[in-house]
Formats: structure tokens, sequence, C-alpha cells
């Protein structure tokens, strides 16, 4: 049977949407302002999330008033992370299912993250998920981070299709908007971490990724 989609090729984010890892960075932002003597709060975790990492932390220094730089916070917030991922690091529900569905009918795949390329590279590996994607693109290949287009426009050069051919699916309103105004069909994956966002500009606001609307859109079938 012939699959009947308009709907070419599927480009993942990687942090919340792939893996829980928006959850642990929770941990890791609240650990470096503990450490401060400040706290965290949802409004500046909403604005930094889905941004580059050096967009993230600066941030975090103005809205905080933090006298480090922002290399100084990313070495810090590396230590952290590793030491919380070992334990707490795990893909999302219904990841696998969709990554072999996707597979078993040849519709091609890539990961848009606004992380740092060797970041991005270090999730695959430790999963073994390197060979699941036609490229990665990350932070560091851009100018401009989400929520600007660029990112999700490279990936449609990348592909050689039209935007409106691509399926994006992204777990925050940043990521949603770069991806829509990229001109992408875009699905928003909320998590705990994103729920209250603002996604009503998305195409489709999925439970999970084992969305049946997901499977449907792509014409492909969902084993349950």
């Amino acid at each position: 049977m012939q699959r009947q989609s308009s709907i070419s090729a599927v480009v993942f984010d990687l942090d919340g949407l792939m893996i829980n890892s928006e959850e642990i960075y929770s941990q890791v932002g609240c650990e470096l302002l503990k450490r401060r003597g400040k706290e965290i709060w949802d409004g500046l975790t909403n604005a930094m999330m889905g941004r580059t990492a050096r967009e993230a932390f600066s941030i975090m220094i103005e809205w905080c008033d933090l006298a480090e730089t922002v290399d100084q916070l990313q070495v810090e917030s590396d230590e952290i992370f590793d030491h919380l991922a070992e334990a707490h690091l795990e893909p999302k529900p219904g990841l696998i299912d969709l990554l072999n569905a996707l597979a078993s009918v040849s519709i091609p795949r890539a990961v848009a993250t606004s992380s740092r390329r060797r970041y991005a590279q270090d999730i695959l590996a430790r999963f073994d998920w390197e060979f699941r994607f036609e490229f990665v693109l990350s932070g560091d290949d851009v100018t401009r981070g989400k929520p600007h287009p660029e990112i999700y426009e490279s990936a449609a050069c990348r592909f050689g299709l039209r935007p409106s051919q691509l399926m994006v699916l992204e777990d925050s309103e940043n990521g949603c908007l770069a991806a829509i105004n990229a001109g992408t069909f875009t699905v928003a994956v909320p998590g705990k971490h994103s729920e209250n966002q603002d996604f009503s500009r998305t195409a489709l606001v999925a439970d999970s990724l084992y969305d049946p609307r997901i499977y449907h859109k792509l014409g492909i079938p969902r084993v349950v």
C-alpha cells in the first residue's frame, strides 16, 4: 500500500523531545542558582528553553544578575548534568517506536537541536542512535538560535525539500516558533516542563510521541 502524505522527512528536536533532559536541566538550573543564593522560577526556565546554551546562560546572567561568564556557567553546568544524567537520562515514551516506524517505510530523519554539537553527538552515541539519522544540526551550525527559523530552513535545504514537506517535532514554544516560521508542519509534544507554554499556532499538539495523529499525518501504521 502506497503511503499517502505530503510529509517527506521528519526532524526531531533533542532535549525534552527525544530524551528527558529538560527535567535534568531544570535540576541543573536549580543547583547553579542555589549555589549563588538564588532560586529559579518558571519565567526564567521558559525564556531559556529551546535556545542555544550561550543564549540561555546569557539570559540567566542578565535576569539573575550573576557575576560569572557564560563559559564559566557552561563548565559548571556540564559537570552537574553529567552527574545527574548517568542515573536519570532516558528516551521519551514512544520515541523508539516512532523511529522504527519511520525507518520501516524509509522516511528520512534528522535532529535539529539548539544544543552544542559535541553534546548532541554524545547523547546520540550514549543511546547508539547515530545510525538512525541522516544528519544532525546543532546550535554550532547556526548564527541565530530558536525561535529564529534558521535551523529548520537549513534542515529543509539539507534534505533538498521545501519546508512544508518537513514534519518537525518540538517540545518547547521557542522551538515550535522556529519550525512554524520556517514553514514546516509543526507538531508540539509538550512535557511537564513546557505544558503551560503557548502552542496555539502549531498544526498539532500531541499527547506524546505515541499519538496516533502523528502516524496518521505521516501516512504510516502505528503498531499497538
